[in-house]
């Protein structure tokens, strides 16, 4: 029998097979009807859900309107008793979050309580689309089945034909909570562009007839004793206990206080006269879950815009204090130390654990010493090759980071750490302590021995096993500030090469890092199953500077010139001598002052004053 033979005779089985037998010799068993809501008389258990969007006095009569009314809608139905009515108040419909009666309803239905829900329409029962089609089939998916009925939509959700009718209206019902939240969010940004800001209550601050912020004397007081105590140098937790010793109420009118409660009073610009709105933001509309403004969304600062408490340099001194706190530092009036001659003149000291310094204070150290030196030359200055020897004008020298690395003086910076190679530590084998030193105006890093008294000094390698190894050097409290003046992006890691240099003493490592390349991840590479394992490893390629597409490097006769600048600096200098730079503020209340202060606001109090 050929093949086209045996397909055939298995086709004609199967045509005999589906003709089927005499419908007279089958007794078909009929389904019970699928019931009718409108026209049922079955006895219902009924819970009636209702709910309002805000707290605002004027929705609690559609709040009360909501429950009267199923009241007498059930009591007008023979066959329906009622349950309970679950009513959530001031309760956004996009997020089951806080929907404790909701939640409870549906826990009523897991416990067969619950026969059928009604809700007056699908945006009351929820915006979400997810939640409205998951709990709809959830509750219909039950043991005993849970019908939930949409009076506006009159849908039914245990009638088979209702989920697509019942998918359209719930999509419809988060896009127009979509539109609201977009509505809103123009609207609140409209207002900030013309200085219209919204001022919630405060401590310290009362509102008049036009809603803007005047002082309240007694209020004040508080806000002050907090402000000249943590000048003084108490920490949060000793002013929340001193004031709670002393009774002074919040704005709430509570008499305990927390650490947290004075750190919040302390980080609050508007005690110093400032307006900076929009420090954070909703970025789901869905959840509604808030996340600090990390220049994700426009902000806008609005200086005087009301009578300040504390004095706006006061305030800063504070934020200093605060943010070097965070590295179990004490005091406020940080010291910078800047080289003034030599070879490294102008390069400022990083300090490791100071983490109060921002971008514009090494700017600000370094040319109180670089006056005069970083001048750019009003004349362009042209070369050309001596009688005889080749003229390698056009011509450029390659980038480092284009050859071989081998044997090169690398330095690796990561989010929190930085990692110099063992060619760079083998430079200088018998230095253990180090210090950092940045020109940022050049965007240049150098690194020299110290002493390992010094407060500057930072640990560059470690003996193991009789051998000299690189040690990670953390960088929490600097970091980001270094990563700023380079013009790198936060939390990458970046390396580039440098240079040793040496001059009777004096020697260090200099690194330009203009020619730092990022090191980026970019998708896992096949699975590592040796040895019966199995993970994925993460390859590493190389991020290079924009610009770079267009040039292999430096033209030749700059980079010579810049060569011989260096070692003509290097060569007439004398040793690099340090300069300290204290970076207190002109107008910064004084510990003494503060203690004063302090003083004559808690006799107020004790005598009733204020």
């Amino acid at each position: 029998m050929d093949e086209t033979s045996d397909i055939y005779q298995r086709k004609q089985k199967i045509r005999e097979r589906y003709k089927g037998v005499n419908e007279e010799l089958l007794d078909c068993i009929p389904s019970i009807p699928q019931e009718d809501f409108f026209q049922s008389d079955t006895k219902k258990r009924v819970a009636a859900y209702c709910r309002v969007s805000t707290d605002d006095p004027n929705q609690t009569s559609s709040y009360e309107l909501q429950k009267n009314y199923y009241e007498d809608m059930v009591n007008q139905k023979d066959n329906w008793d009622m349950v309970d009515i679950y009513a959530d108040e001031g309760i956004s419909g996009t997020s089951l979050k806080h929907r404790d009666s909701f939640l409870h309803m549906v826990e009523d239905c897991k416990k067969g309580r619950i026969d059928l829900i009604i809700t007056k329409s699908v945006s009351r029962f929820a915006r979400n689309i997810v939640d409205c089609i998951g709990y709809v089939r959830e509750l219909k998916a039950m043991d005993s089945p849970v019908g939930v009925f949409f009076e506006t939509e009159n849908i039914y959700t245990l009638d088979d034909k209702s989920e697509m009718a019942l998918s359209f209206i719930a999509t419809l019902a988060q896009e127009e909570s979509h539109n609201k939240s977009n509505i809103m969010n123009a609207s609140i940004e409209m207002r900030f562009k013309r200085g219209i800001f919204l001022t919630p209550v405060l401590l310290g601050y009362d509102h008049d007839e036009d809603g803007n912020l005047v002082i309240n004397d007694s209020e004040a007081a508080t806000v002050r004793i907090i402000f000249f105590s943590y000048l003084y140098g108490y920490s949060s937790s000793q002013i929340a206990d001193a004031l709670t010793e002393l009774g002074r109420p919040t704005k709430k009118g509570n008499t305990y206080w927390s650490a947290g409660s004075v750190y919040q009073i302390l980080t609050n610009e508007r005690y110093c006269g400032d307006v900076l709105a929009r420090k954070t933001f909703t970025p789901n509309y869905l959840d509604h879950k808030s996340r600090k403004n990390r220049h994700d969304r426009n902000q806008y600062r609005q200086k005087d815009h009301h009578e300040a408490i504390i004095s706006r340099e006061d305030f800063f001194a504070v934020q200093k204090m605060i943010r070097h706190s965070k590295y179990g530092n004490k005091g406020y009036y940080p010291e910078l130390k800047v080289i003034k001659n030599g070879a490294l003149a102008g390069f400022v000291t990083v300090h490791p654990k100071w983490a109060a310094f921002t971008e514009d204070d090494y700017y600000m150290i370094s040319a109180k010493v670089t006056d005069g030196i970083l001048k750019i030359p009003s004349h362009p200055t042209f070369y050309t090759a001596e009688k005889g020897s080749v003229d390698l004008s056009g011509y450029e020298l390659v980038r480092r980071a284009f050859l071989s690395t081998y044997g090169q003086i690398e330095v690796t910076f990561y989010a929190d750490h930085i990692l110099f190679n063992s060619a760079a530590i083998n430079k200088m084998p018998d230095v253990n302590k180090i210090e950092i030193l940045v020109m940022p105006f050049e965007r240049l890093m150098a690194i020299r021995p110290t002493e390992e008294s010094s407060r500057y000094s930072m640990t560059w390698s470690r003996s193991r096993m009789g051998h000299i190894c690189t040690n990670v050097i953390t960088g929490r409290a600097y970091l980001g500030t270094l990563y700023n003046l380079f013009g790198w992006r936060q939390g990458s890691q970046y390396k580039t090469a440098g240079t040793y240099h040496k001059n009777g003493e004096e020697r260090f490592l200099l690194f330009d890092m203009k020619e730092a390349i990022r090191i980026v991840s970019v998708e896992p590479a096949a699975e590592d199953t040796a040895m019966g394992t199995s993970r994925k490893r993460v390859r590493k390629t190389k991020e290079y500077p924009k610009g770079w597409e267009d040039t292999f490097g430096e033209k030749y006769y700059s980079s010579q010139l810049k060569n011989n600048l260096l070692m003509n600096k290097l060569e007439q200098s004398g040793k690099c001598e340090d300069m300290i730079y204290n970076l207190s503020d002109e107008g910064v209340t004084s510990p003494e002052e503060a203690a004063l202060q302090m003083d004559k606001i808690i006799k107020e109090m004790v005598n009733g004053d204020i």
